[in-house]
């Protein structure tokens, strides 16, 4: 599903206003990672706190970066290019950007969170597997500046600050999720 047009360019603006995540997506385009994308928090939080009034960078945790190469699934792999990315941001970028192969994910998920996790096809894909269709948004900025968003369940529970299930998964952890996000956003609904 294509993100709405109107909410896909409100939500372009809301990205392209967040200098932060800016800073991070421009260095992860020079990084130049097979299939990657900036998703999770980094992206749906900045919409949230615009929507709520609060700090662009409120609440946020870390930058998930995600790619895909399915060539070389190892860790070691993986880990050459978690240091290569440390090297290219500056502190303390170095340590918030959170770099992961999603072609290897099926690899270490149910060990980390105990629910099998079949393997994927892409980093797009990835976010058909998230607890809630409000977190299923990724972004990557291209080489031409174009900033293209990624939304397998569109954008209309984002801007609606509500909290859907994934009807494609089955979890345990969407009341956990639910619960921490309410914690820092009380404006959000949960819809079950």
């Amino acid at each position: 599903m294509r993100p709405e047009p109107e909410l896909e360019q409100r939500l372009t603006a809301i990205l392209r206003a967040a200098p932060s995540l800016m800073g991070v997506m421009e260095t992860a385009r020079d990084l130049a990672l097979p299939d990657w994308m900036i998703f999770s928090g980094a992206i749906y939080q900045k919409a949230v706190n615009h929507l709520t009034g609060r700090d662009p960078d409120y609440g946020l945790k870390d930058y998930d970066l995600g790619y895909f190469d399915a060539g070389d699934l190892s860790y070691e792999a993986e880990d050459q290019v978690i240091r290569r990315a440390a090297a290219a941001y500056p502190p303390p970028l170095d340590t918030l950007v959170e770099v992961r192969n999603q072609a290897r994910v099926h690899l270490w998920f149910e060990d980390r969170f105990g629910e099998p996790y079949a393997p994927l096809s892409s980093s797009a894909e990835a976010l058909t597997r998230f607890t809630t269709t409000m977190f299923a948004v990724g972004a990557r900025l291209e080489p031409d500046g174009t900033l293209r968003i990624f939304a397998p369940f569109g954008l209309g529970d984002l801007f609606a600050l509500r909290m859907v299930p994934n009807p494609l998964r089955v979890t345990k952890g969407f009341a956990r999720t639910a619960a921490a996000a309410q914690a820092r956003w009380p404006e959000l609904s949960l819809q079950t």
